[in-house]
């Protein structure tokens, strides 16, 4: 299966762009995926780096809805070296997306560091998933010590009837606790 049929079975949909893996599990399924600074259509795409991987999103979203934005927040405003790390991250994310965009192009430009936020945090998977990427990313560092390792023991996409789909064999692994 393609990294694009794989992607779109994570998504629940077609991507909106061009595919690059820039992360893979040790099962060789997409973690993460490089995306343009414009989407297909054209529309300003802030967010460079989109998480794909069914464990990590809900591992994620769990510590989101316990609170983890603002925990990630309250770090960022109590401690310096965090805080600029946290700033260089969002600098850099930025400039690179920002690098891919010609001078001339007739789009309008996406804005913001990282997942688009133009101040804080706005969403541990676009941090996490630029952490993954192999980027300096203190909040996405946070989050992949909570929900690493990605140890599945079956790919979460198979080819089912002939078709690219959701892995009937796949289930959470159980997270060991330290």
């Amino acid at each position: 299966m393609d990294d694009r049929d794989a992607a779109a079975v994570q998504l629940g949909r077609q991507p909106r762009s061009p595919v690059e893996v820039v992360a893979r599990c040790h099962l060789g399924v997409p973690v993460v995926i490089a995306v343009p600074p414009h989407l297909d259509d054209g529309t300003p795409f802030p967010t460079r780096y989109w998480l794909t991987c069914p464990l990590a999103v809900r591992r994620i979203s769990r510590i989101e809805s316990a609170g983890g934005v603002r925990k990630a927040e309250l770090r960022i405003e109590a401690d310096q070296t965090y805080r600029e790390r946290f700033e260089a991250a969002t600098a850099r994310y930025a400039s690179e997306r920002d690098a891919l965009i010609a001078s001339n192009a007739p789009f309008h430009r996406p804005s913001g560091g990282v997942g688009g936020t133009q101040q804080g945090v706005k969403c541990l998977h676009a941090h996490y998933a630029d952490h993954a990427a192999g980027n300096d990313n203190p909040v996405g560092e946070d989050a992949a010590a909570s929900i690493e390792p990605l140890d599945c023991r079956t790919p979460c996409v198979a080819i089912v009837d002939g078709r690219p789909a959701r892995n009937p064999d796949w289930s959470e692994p159980k997270k060991a606790i330290p």
